[in-house]
């Protein structure tokens, strides 16, 4: 396709973008809002949304992390038009890997041969005391251009004689205009650049020369991507002149910082998207939250489905400044999400966890067992512990501390925990004396039976607190739980009342 044709297609408003990850580490949160503001502009506008592995720093990349990001995405639900696919590839413009593409080279023999381009043989010692002495007059860092007036003979003879050279862009002296779709008019002075490297040899590009040929030869229409890239921009621009290429849209994206306003980073706590998703977090919270990073809806609204972000997202929409990446926030978005699933479902996502803390086990029959005796347990069981802590759970991960005592036949708790405020021991034993016998007295082991019976005799003491409090801690070995009663039908008649006796029992002592 030659750039006419391109530009005849990017005009006619086909949209195709990417998402070009280096594997040299695991999907950062940051990269997957890259991914998803890519992804939201490509379904947004009926595009493609193409995934591009950059693996070309070999003792860096491994296929672990890349199949980290690939794992990442498809979890998120941001699924590739085009990219790496069950060991393969879909779309038709591949090899998606850089490590596999060998079309960069006559990409720099046509450089060379336009004389844009040349062979630089100044040893990185030159070009570095070259650097500390521009710096030391106060002037930016460049090749002082060197090598850009030697011969074509003089040249080929240093080659020949093995003489190690890089391979250098004619900058030429010029003001680098473009329009960002963020940052609206964007200008660099290209002498502060001075020539470029472009490529380690005739077979090696580096990171600006293979990312502008990939594009091209991708047919991407718009690269967005974060800020970080936009000293970038103006090399890339450059470059694609030079190789007479279109220039594609370009739109960079504020950074994602932590509440101290640094670069968000380990120090901060958990940073890719494997973490948050061990953590307990739910794929449809990180999407949500990750697109109210940077990108301001225009509204006070804070809950987006996918579907309601690919309707209502705008690259015009986002912020120039720095997104502060708030876990608080973040716990909000992710609670609602776990009260909005249904109990059969959160049931499936919490067991892993109980599992996890060994809480419950399978047997070989797929049966369903408590982790410390191993008693037989029912699926409904655990489905109501977990269903009576849904409205209280922020992390599908708490879930685990929230429901333990339903699982543990012994629960290791201080007597001075059954308290309540300044009461007596002997209150405390009196109280659960009477609810003993009141528990014991129900036939209609069901919740509503069970909190109006407890009730009179709270009631009837003047502080209800001295029934209830002591009541839970003894069903619970907890200061917080759902509420006496929920748990209490949840356990049933026999545990309750057993777990009632021993903490009298263990007042007593």
């Amino acid at each position: 396709m030659t750039p006419k044709e391109k530009l005849n297609l990017i005009s006619a408003g086909e949209v195709r973008v990417r998402f070009a990850p280096s594997p040299t580490g695991s999907l950062h949160v940051g990269s997957a809002r890259v991914a998803l503001f890519n992804y939201l502009f490509a379904k947004q506008n009926n595009g493609s949304f193409v995934l591009r592995i950059e693996d070309t720093d070999k003792e860096r990349s491994s296929s672990e992390f890349e199949k980290d990001i690939l794992n990442g995405l498809s979890w998120l639900g941001m699924n590739w038009d085009e990219g790496p696919k069950n060991g393969d590839y879909i779309g038709d413009f591949g090899p998606y890997r850089q490590s596999e593409k060998s079309s960069y080279k006559k990409h720099i023999e046509k450089l060379i041969k336009d004389d844009r381009a040349y062979h630089c043989f100044c040893s990185q010692e030159e070009v570095e005391a070259e650097r500390q002495y521009l710096m030391a007059r106060g002037e930016a860092p460049r090749y002082n251009g060197k090598c850009s007036q030697l011969r074509t003979e003089e040249t080929e003879e240093m080659i020949k004689k093995g003489k190690k050279s890089v391979i250098r862009l004619r900058v030429p002296l010029k003001k680098v205009k473009f329009k960002d779709i963020v940052r609206k008019e964007v200008e660099f002075d290209s002498k502060i650049m001075g020539d470029i490297v472009i490529a380690k040899d005739l077979e090696t590009p580096l990171y600006n020369l293979a990312v502008v040929i990939d594009d091209y030869e991708m047919k991407i229409s718009h690269v967005i991507r974060g800020e970080d890239h936009i000293s970038n921009t103006p090399k890339q621009i450059l470059i694609a002149e030079a190789l007479d290429l279109p220039i594609p849209e370009y739109a960079h994206l504020p950074l994602v910082l932590a509440p101290d306003k640094s670069k968000l980073s380990k120090r901060h706590g958990a940073v890719s998207v494997t973490e948050y998703k061990e953590e307990g977090y739910l794929p449809e919270s990180i999407i949500n939250f990750l697109a109210l990073l940077g990108w301001n809806p225009g509204t006070d609204r804070e809950i987006y489905s996918i579907n309601h972000l690919i309707k209502d997202f705008s690259l015009e929409r986002v912020q120039k400044s720095g997104a502060i990446f708030n876990v608080k926030k973040l716990d909000f978005i992710n609670g609602f999400y776990i009260r909005q699933k249904n109990i059969d479902d959160l049931t499936q996502i919490c067991i892993p966890y109980l599992v996890k803390s060994n809480l419950i086990s399978k047997d070989d029959s797929g049966n369903y067992r408590a982790g410390d005796s191993q008693r037989e347990i029912s699926l409904d069981f655990i489905k109501k512990a977990i269903s009576l802590n849904q409205e209280r759970l922020k992390k599908v991960s708490e879930i685990s501390e929230f429901t333990d005592f339903f699982f543990q036949d012994n629960l290791n708790y201080s007597k001075d925990l059954l308290i309540w405020k300044d009461s007596s021991k002997e209150e405390i034993v009196s109280c659960l004396d009477k609810v003993y016998t009141i528990l014991s007295e129900i036939r209609d082991w069901q919740e509503k039976e069970i909190e109006g019976k407890v009730m009179q005799e709270a009631n009837s003491t003047g502080d209800r607190g001295k029934i209830f409090w002591p009541l839970r801690v003894a069903l619970t070995g907890k200061k917080s739980s759902a509420g006496p009663a929920e748990v209490a039908e949840a356990l049933g008649k026999e545990t309750s009342l057993e777990r009632v006796k021993e903490a009298i029992q263990l007042l007593k002592e």
